[in-house]
This record gives structure tokens, C-alpha cells and sequence, in this order.
């Protein structure tokens, strides 16, 4: 009788630390190129129509980004992902107070959630992550 040396509560060492800091950016760029496939490919059966101009709200989102990295650099990280969420969904159309709210405290805290739970990141230091690092 052959006696087989695996076991099935045995893991790989690279696998008993859990996910490693360096492994969600590098999942995230294959998730992105796999949708990027995937419109890419949709593409084909439906082509877009062609804009002349883009729109104001594209603009927009780009004047965003460079005050969540004003935000971000000068108060806090975290404050800066809730004023950028929150802009942007209404800038893109969401003008319910209530679920702008709700964007603007589930999003970041979901973040920080991941990032300082999950992966054991620190946010940079600010005004609201001091409050919950000291």
C-alpha cells in the first residue's frame, strides 16, 4: 500500500502570509488589462460613436484628481478620497444628498479598511488618520 505524503492542511509558504502588500497592484493590472480586453473586444461588435469635442465633466474629473493630490499632500489622505468621491458622483450625474453622503464616509472607510486591516498599510499621517493612529 503506497502512502501519499500530501496533506491537504498543508500550504505552500507563499500562501501562508496572505496577500502581500506588492500583490494587489500587480492583480489589479491584470484585472485591468483583462477588462480592457474585453471592451476592446465588444468594440468590435458595437463601435462608439465619435465625439468631436470631450465632455465638461471630463475635465472635471481631471480638476479633481489634482486636488486630491493637493488634499491629500497638504490635510489628509483620507479626507482627500471622500472629497474626491463625493465630487466626482455628483459631477457625473448623482445629486441625492443622501447617497452622496453615503459615498463620501462608505468609500474611504472601505478603503482604509482594505489598505489598513487587510494589507497592514498606514495611511500618511493627517488630521483625520491621527485621530485614529494616536
Amino acid at each position: 500500500m503506497l502512502i501519499s505524503t500530501f496533506s491537504f492542511d498543508t500550504v505552500p509558504p507563499i500562501l501562508n502570509r496572505g496577500i502581500q502588500p506588492a500583490t494587489f497592484p500587480k492583480g489589479l493590472l491584470v484585472l485591468i488589462i483583462v477588462l480592457t480586453s474585453v471592451i476592446y473586444y465588444l468594440s468590435f461588435e458595437k463601435p462608439w460613436k465619435k465625439e468631436k469635442e470631450l465632455p465638461k465633466n471630463f475635465f472635471l474629473t481631471i480638476l479633481s484628481f489634482i486636488f486630491f493630490i493637493i488634499i491629500s499632500k497638504t490635510l489628509d489622505f483620507f479626507l482627500a478620497i471622500s472629497v474626491l468621491s463625493v465630487f466626482v458622483s455628483y459631477n457625473w450625474g448623482e445629486k441625492r444628498f443622501f447617497y452622496l453622503l453615503l459615498v463620501g464616509i462608505i468609500f474611504p472607510l472601505i478603503v482604509f479598511v482594505f489598505f489598513e486591516m487587510i494589507l497592514g498599510l498606514r495611511f500618511p499621517s493627517g488630521i483625520i488618520t491621527n485621530l485614529y493612529y494616536y
